[in-house]
């Protein structure tokens, strides 16, 4: 007498991830089943659904729950799949970066919108490269730097801007130090502004996967801003912009700082989809 295989077709393995997602304080499990197993199969969520009863292979099954093992230990999805979309961009990211999020558009677009006179801008920490290659897209007549202190996330980062055929001229090291010397019309940066305290209890998949260097501001989070804002000056032609992205309730001290170091024209904070303010800018004095 033999034992009847059971068989797992597409919308069987959807509804069990689902569960098995949802047991794990996973938010979106069903969503998150189907981008999974659109990897493992190769298809895209159309093709997905055009094909519920279709059943896996052996090695279509041990492919995806090799990715559903990863998600239900809280790995980030976009680790898992590999990529993070952007501003309509897309981008490679690894353990080495952050993921990009939606809310630091904020800072890409508010850039934009003060770049009529700018010819150069540099991005302090490039991480995935996202602000500065969104940057080099929208404006192709300026020349964008970026600097990182990890090699890692500049190789990623200079892999996105060859995806994303963007020219960016890349720098490693601690924040000016290797762009001693240069002058710009405007400085950007999405600094790490968490608060040390405040790390261990952040979501399991920021505080055990996402890299601590990109997330770690300080005692109070501001550590990077005051070591920005305290250099700046010397970076910028006379008139140039300085902006931010910044945590939620930070934009007084980070405005403040700005004024005290001599960004005292056309200060301004701009909120984020959800009313917090994200973004903190002003230019520098002339006189």
């Amino acid at each position: 007498m033999t034992t009847q295989r059971e068989t797992w077709d597409v919308l069987k393995v959807l509804n069990w991830t689902k569960g098995y997602l949802a047991e794990k304080g996973v938010e979106n499990p069903r969503l998150e089943a189907e981008w999974m197993l659109c990897e493992a199969l190769s298809l895209d969520r159309v093709g997905l659904y055009l094909n519920f009863d279709k059943p896996l292979s052996d090695a279509e099954l041990a492919s995806y729950r090799g990715l559903v093992a990863r998600r239900g230990k809280r790995e980030p999805l976009q680790y898992i799949l590999g990529t993070q979309e952007f501003m309509g961009l897309d981008y490679r990211v690894t353990p080495a970066v952050l993921i990009p999020r939606h809310d630091t558009a904020v800072l890409v677009t508010e850039a934009i919108m003060r770049a009529a006179q700018v010819r150069s801008i540099l991005d302090i920490g490039t991480g995935s490269g996202c602000v500065a290659i969104a940057l080099a897209k929208a404006l192709p007549e300026v020349e964008v730097s970026t600097v990182d202190v990890s090699p890692e996330a500049i190789e990623v980062a200079r892999g996105n801007a060859e995806r994303n055929e963007a020219r960016v001229i890349f720098f490693k090291g601690s924040l000016f130090e290797p762009v001693a010397g240069r002058e710009f019309d405007m400085i950007v940066s999405n600094p790490p502004y968490i608060p040390a305290g405040d790390i261990a209890g952040l979501q399991q998949e920021v505080r055990g996967f996402e890299p601590v260097g990109a997330l770690d501001g300080g005692a109070d989070g501001l550590d990077f801003y005051r070591s920005i804002t305290s250099q700046a000056s010397g970076h910028l032609n006379p008139g140039g912009w300085l902006l931010f992205e910044v945590g939620a309730g930070q934009a007084p001290q980070v405005l403040g700082l700005l004024k005290h170091y001599g960004f005292t024209e056309e200060t301004f904070t701009q909120t984020d989809p959800a009313g917090i303010e994200r973004v903190v800018g002003g230019r520098l004095a002339k006189s």
